[in-house]
């Protein structure tokens, strides 16, 4: 634009960041635009979608008879998932498209943040040495959490979109809080870069820990004193020049791995394996759906589905009575008023599962006419995914249709055992209940009532056993053995009874039974031991249960880094 002199002081180029109340404004700047042979830039249009449409129709009515010189620049950001699509076709139709991607690694992420300064930059500061080496450590922090997006939900449980914007920002505070004294504010800088200006886009607990840890690695007093390696193998460099930084860079930043970011390389296994069932699921989805029958009389879809749905009709089983369980209850204990919400709400899963099965076998049969939901079913049990009507009245799985009605049938039988007497099972299945965290309070409501302590101020303590569900044939005094959980990131070690480094290729390595019991906050034993959340499943995010404490000979910092958590699934 200024080679063919369009600038903003020659007011031929008009510059419009959208947001509330800009519509009218871009509006404007395209009239005038159009007729004078001026260019205009819309900024993040994916911020006023309503308003996308009337844009579509201005832009065509200035097709024909506008200036030839006047030219339109649109930016968005892209959406997360194809139902967030909110640009008209009409626009992407007439557009030529760019696409700007994030570089992928840890060296080109480096080199892009390094590239946001400049010479100039790194000699505006009195304290050349300080500003230098924490600026370096801050470009390779913001490499770190932008790269480390690509994990997945072990990387962050959220993605955030951090920006060079954030990097510059907390580069102007480090320089103002140098210019301000002689000593470098290790703790006020962690916190303003941490919780403002990073910290500005979390919003799950879990990833502003992780935030937090990362900054107490990397800007600490010892950086100064040439002590402070960055990742394995990779020193923090002293006070060098800009093109020096770059060279260093290239010269001595170990090749690409997830150890540069404090993870296991597990983290890479699990992420690929992931981003490859998801790329077959949609090759499987994009199979034509016809109903005919293959070359050489292969099987029919609709033959396919009847029989899927015969077999899962005849494996369920009837219903809970629950006016024969409440009267089979002598005392309304914690654990049996679990057991009763559990029935309730497996009743209400297997009776939508029967309707609905019951009702495609009609439809398949001629006898009802095919609705639309009956056909996302159709397609659902030929597909192997668990059908949406079912999920929403389920539990949070990332299984295929088999293994997950499996599971079903796996929980039934649980609840059936448990509800014979009521009695507490000498080993709880907590992923195969609806609600974890009921009976994880329940675990200290009758704690409370036992010792007649005040319910706010009590924990749940865990001590990890040595022994599997198969060696234990009652239940404890008080407290519950609980089993099925899995480790991702770490293993647990049996012999020493801590947290340690996770095997090649053992993605999710089971943990032996777990022995909870409720005690008082103040009794609890906090040390040398890593705060690990629990979640349903490897989703994370949303699927948080609880916080259990797990015993650790490291430094707890290397766990929370490598994105350690318990499992259901």
């Amino acid at each position: 634009g200024r080679k063919l002199g369009y600038t903003f002081n020659n007011r031929n180029l008009h510059n419009v960041s959208l947001g509330q109340g800009q519509e009218v404004v871009a509006e404007q700047a395209l009239d005038l635009a159009a007729k004078e042979g001026h260019w205009v830039i819309l900024q993040n249009i994916h911020l006023v979608a309503k308003w996308l449409r009337s844009l579509e129709k201005k832009l065509e009515q200035h097709s024909e008879g506008s200036h030839p010189d006047f030219h339109v620049f649109i930016s968005a950001e892209p959406a997360p998932c194809p139902d967030s699509h909110i640009i008209p076709q009409g626009i992407l139709e007439n557009s030529i498209k760019i696409t700007s991607e994030a570089p992928t690694g840890m060296q080109a992420n480096l080199h892009k943040a390094l590239d946001n300064f400049s010479q100039d930059t790194l000699e505006t500061c009195s304290q050349e040495k300080e500003f230098r080496t924490i600026l370096f450590a801050l470009c390779y922090f913001h490499a770190v959490v932008a790269e480390r997006r690509r994990f997945g939900p072990q990387g962050w449980n959220r993605p955030y979109p951090f920006s060079a914007g954030d990097l510059s920002i907390s580069a102007s505070v480090l320089h103002n809080c140098l210019h301000a004294g002689s000593k470098v504010p290790y703790d006020d800088l962690r916190y303003l870069v941490g919780e403002i200006m990073y910290g500005g886009h979390i919003t799950d607990d879990w990833d502003r820990r992780l935030c937090k840890t990362y900054l107490e690695e990397f800007i600490k007093p010892e950086m100064l004193e040439g002590e402070l390696y960055l990742a394995p193998g990779f020193p923090l460099p002293g006070s060098m020049d800009y093109n020096g930084y770059h060279q260093y860079i290239d010269d001595a930043l170990p090749p690409e791995s997830p150890y540069l970011y404090g993870l296991h390389p597990n983290a890479e296994i699990g992420f690929l394996t992931q981003s490859s069932e998801q790329l077959l699921r949609t090759v499987l989805e994009l199979q034509p759906r016809d109903g005919s029958a293959g070359e050489g009389g292969a099987v029919t879809r609709e033959e396919t589905v009847t029989a899927l749905l015969e077999e899962m009709l005849e494996k369920l089983t009837d219903e809970f009575n629950m006016a024969e369980l409440m009267a089979k209850v002598e005392e309304r204990t914690p654990y049996a008023v679990v057991a009763l919400q559990e029935c309730e709400r497996m009743n209400l899963l297997t009776a939508e599962i029967k309707r609905s099965l019951t009702e495609l076998e009609l439809g398949l049969k001629g006898e009802l006419t095919m609705t639309s939901d009956m056909e996302s079913l159709q397609n659902a049990l030929f597909l192997d995914t668990v059908p949406e009507s079912w999920l929403k009245r389920s539990y949070p799985s990332t299984a295929s249709l088999g293994s997950w009605f499996a599971d079903l049938l796996a929980r039934i039988g649980e609840l059936e055992a448990w509800t014979r007497d009521f009695s507490l099972p000498s080993t709880l299945w907590l992923g195969g209940l609806f609600s974890p965290q009921s009976v994880l309070t329940a675990v200290m409501q009758s704690a409370a009532r036992r010792n007649k302590w005040p319910l706010d101020k009590m924990t749940l303590q865990c001590e990890v056993t040595k022994k599997s569900r198969e060696d234990f044939a009652s239940a404890p005094r008080e407290g519950a053995y609980v089993h099925g959980l899995f480790l991702e990131g770490a293993r647990w070690d049996t012999q020493s009874g801590v947290i340690t480094d996770a095997r090649l290729q053992e993605l999710t390595p089971a943990m032996p039974v777990v022995f909870l019991r409720a005690v008082p906050d103040d009794k609890q034993d906090t040390r040398g031991v890593y705060p690990c959340p629990l979640y349903r499943t490897r989703q994370r995010g949303p699927t948080y249960v609880w916080t259990f404490n797990l015993k650790t000979k490291e430094n707890p910092s290397k766990w929370v880094l490598a994105g350690v958590a318990l499992l259901l699934q």
